[in-house]
């Protein structure tokens, strides 16, 4: 949009003059408000491009006073004010002369009086269609190679605009290039497109699309003035010579031609190839030569291609050249010998047309004859070509790859044997033989048995790793490309120590042993190389009992005639000199109870009770003669009392009272010193005289706290024969308490 007589001091001194015209208004008394307002477009809200829109906006205004309002009105494009004007009309109208895409947009305007406003709703104005676009070029004539810039714009339209520009052939309307750029900032563009050799006379078009909210407006494609391309070289041509028939041994001339135009700024480069082989090349000239003896290696195809920048042009021509010989074969009796034997090498040309023959090894000369013929050394190995030359012509055989073998020999076999090996070690072990022709094959056997391989492109020795489990041989055999049988080397042993495994301990027949019979304890290891010392414990205690080294694999303790000292918890240990800096093994806790015999249980049951019958005996006879020497002592009663047995008793038998004396302590001779013969005219006692003790209890003076007195009671019971009265004695001893 086009808004020439708007500038944005003028819009904001015209809103100045308004808010003081409203100032003045504040002071009167007048009445205003505002009805409605609204917008026409006119001629419509959809144009073409370069149409003229004429924006409306009308207002219905009411007020007290006779003199219409002055209010401003403000026009508004996609909520941005674009024009405001102050005025006491109706209607304000707004011209957009020559309508673009840019124009398109939503539109609205407002209205403000007395502080009060309002605004239309927003109306779409929309321009279909995009003016055809300009396009211009800085050349119309032009060289291959060269370069034309093609200047596309829409000078009526704002960016952005996206452009999309063709360059096609007029003659065959083919499309040759196609390029699109996107201007943000420009309504115009300028691209660069390149002239390639196949370029004859060349149309560039253009067309412009413009994005317009959710719609797409594209413009009619215009054309660009015709663009004439003019060659800057021609096409290569080749010359041959000599023409006709060509013989090896003749001088061959292949020549590559070119004509370069006068805008040229700069001769291009020709390149002669022969199968992608670059043979010659010129790069300040229009011709290229390729000269050499013609032999049947030049046969084939030439190429020469000429390029300058992104120009390049390509012929091709066969060159056929007549064969003068055969290439020559070197031949030889073997390729592999043995040092010693004869070496025989010989050169042909099939058809064996004369010539000079010359053998050579790696480019130094052997023979100058056709055949050659030596005893192979080591020194002889190498590759071998002899050249044949018939005149100026000279040719080379195939290479001949001869390997000439020294014999190996006997390989040694070693290992560091500064420690001793244990078992489940890695170990070293290293074959080699100082002579012999590389590569050397080297085998470890094991036990006669291919252990690994090894294959040395050096003289050092192969290194073989292994983890012997026992005692073994080893030998190493070595083999290279000598006819002769492989090499073996002598035996190496090796003794493997193997460290103390898995200890047990065990007793002979049972856990449980009859006393006085023996005790024999194996302790004994799964695995271990002697010496290995083995330890005996017992339970609790720190120090072993027995220790003992031998090379065996078990040993034993013996106890003969154990006891029950020998019963308890047993376990043994055992190590050697692999289990060093290792835990030692321990075996496992063996409990052992010693029992008595049967025959000595029966023994001490019959010496028990030999001792209790003895006593038994012994107490019996004791106390029978204690009874024997009572009935001897008189009997004496040591104060008068009332009898306590009754005198009319037949017969009196063991008075129990007796033993309870007895049992007391008391003795019958201590008794009878303070007794007196009741009778002293009496006969003497006799073996009818029995005596009777009893204890009775009498009251004591103090009854009242609970105590007791004993008196002892003797009585004598005396027998006559029949012709006398029985007499009968009695006598009481004082109580404990001597009352």
């Amino acid at each position: 949009m086009q808004f020439q007589w708007l500038r944005g001091g003028k819009m904001w001194l015209g809103l100045l003059l308004t808010l003081l015209f409203y100032s003045n208004l504040e002071g009167q008394e007048n009445s205003f408000t505002i009805n409605s307002i609204r917008m026409e477009i006119l001629p419509s809200s959809t144009v073409h491009n370069g149409w003229n829109v004429t924006l409306q906006c009308i207002v219905d205004v009411s007020t007290t006073s006779h003199v219409k309002p002055q209010h401003l009105m403000l026009f508004y494009k996609d909520d941005v004010m674009f024009y405001n004007v102050s005025s006491m009309e109706n209607t304000e109208s707004f011209l957009i002369p020559q309508a673009r895409v840019y124009d398109s947009g939503k539109y609205k305007c407002t209205v403000i009086l007395n502080n009060k406003e309002k605004t239309t709703p927003e109306y779409e104005v929309s321009v279909k269609g995009v003016p055809s676009p300009r396009v211009m070029l800085d050349k119309k004539e032009v060289i291959e190679g060269g370069i034309v810039t093609v200047n596309c714009s829409v000078p009526e339209e704002k960016a952005p605009i996206y452009f999309k520009i063709e360059k096609f052939e007029l003659s065959t309307k083919i499309i040759k290039q196609k390029r699109e750029k996107n201007s943000r900032n420009q309504n115009f563009v300028t691209l660069e497109f390149p002239i390639e050799e196949q370029d004859l006379v060349l149309v560039f078009r253009c067309q412009a699309v413009i994005v317009s909210g959710f719609r797409m407006e594209e413009s009619e494609t215009t054309r660009s003035d015709l663009v004439t391309v003019r060659e800057s070289f021609s096409t290569p041509k080749f010359h041959i010579r000599p023409m006709g028939m060509i013989t090896e041994g003749d001088d061959l001339h292949i020549k590559c031609t070119i004509q370069v135009t006068h805008l040229a700024q700069a001769f291009p480069e020709i390149i002669i190839q022969k199968d992608k082989v670059i043979v010659a090349h010129s790069r300040h000239s229009d011709e290229a030569v390729y000269s050499v003896m013609a032999t049947v290696e030049h046969n084939g195809n030439y190429t020469c291609k000429v390029e300058s920048s992104r120009i390049s042009k390509v012929s091709s021509i066969v060159v056929n050249i007549t064969e003068l010989f055969s290439k020559p074969k070197l031949e030889s009796s073997s390729t592999r010998l043995d040092q010693g034997e004869h070496l025989n090498l010989w050169c042909v040309i099939p058809g064996a047309p004369p010539a000079n023959f010359t053998i050579q090894k790696g480019g130094l000369t052997v023979t100058q004859a056709q055949n050659f013929t030596k005893i192979a050394s080591e020194w002889d190995s190498g590759t071998y070509t002899c050249t044949a030359a018939i005149g100026n012509v000279l040719k080379e055989s195939n290479p001949v790859q001869i390997a000439v073998c020294e014999m190996l020999s006997k390989p040694r076999i070693f290992r560091n044997t500064r420690s001793e090996v244990i078992k489940g070690q890695t170990i070293e072990i290293s074959c080699q033989s100082i002579n012999g022709t590389l590569p050397i094959t080297y085998h470890l056997l094991k036990a006669n048995e291919n252990l690994q391989s090894h294959k040395e492109i050096s003289n050092g020795p192969a290194v073989f790793h292994d983890k012997p489990t026992k005692d073994v041989e080893y030998r190493c055999s070595a083999d290279n490309c000598h006819s002769n049988a492989e090499m073996t080397s002598e035996v190496l042993r090796v003794k493997v120590i193997a460290p103390v495994d898995d200890v047990q301990l065990s007793i002979m027949l049972t856990k449980e042993v009859e006393s006085g019979k023996d005790i024999v304890l194996q302790c004994f290891v799964k695995e271990g190389t002697g010496p290995i010392s083995y330890s005996f414990y017992r339970a609790n205690e720190g120090k072993p009992f027995y220790q003992i080294t031998s090379n065996d694999t078990q040993v034993f303790w013996h106890k003969a005639k154990a006891s029950k000292e020998e019963e308890g918890q047993y376990y043994c240990k055992a190590s050697n000199r692999a289990n060093l800096g290792r835990s030692v093994p321990q075996s496992n806790i063996l409990t052992i109870r010693v029992f008595l015999a049967p025959w000595k249980k029966g023994l001490i049951a019959v010496v028990v009770i030999g001792v209790i019958i003895a006593t038994l005996v012994l107490g019996a006879r004791y106390y029978f003669l204690r009874k024997a020497k009572a009935k001897q002592m008189p009997v004496e009663m040591s104060r008068p009392a009332a009898p306590l047995l009754s005198s009319n008793s037949e017969k009196v038998s063991s008075d129990p009272s007796t033993e309870a004396n007895s049992r007391y302590g008391y003795d019958e001779d201590v008794g009878n010193h303070a007794t007196k013969p009741i009778n002293e005219n009496k006969e003497p006692l006799n073996s009818n005289v029995e005596y009777t003790e009893v204890e009775v209890s009498l009251p004591e003076p103090h009854q009242a706290l609970g105590t007791k007195g004993t008196e002892t009671v003797y009585s004598e019971i005396r027998k006559a024969g029949p012709d006398f009265t029985e007499n009968r004695y009695s006598r009481t001893e004082g109580s404990l308490d001597g009352t």
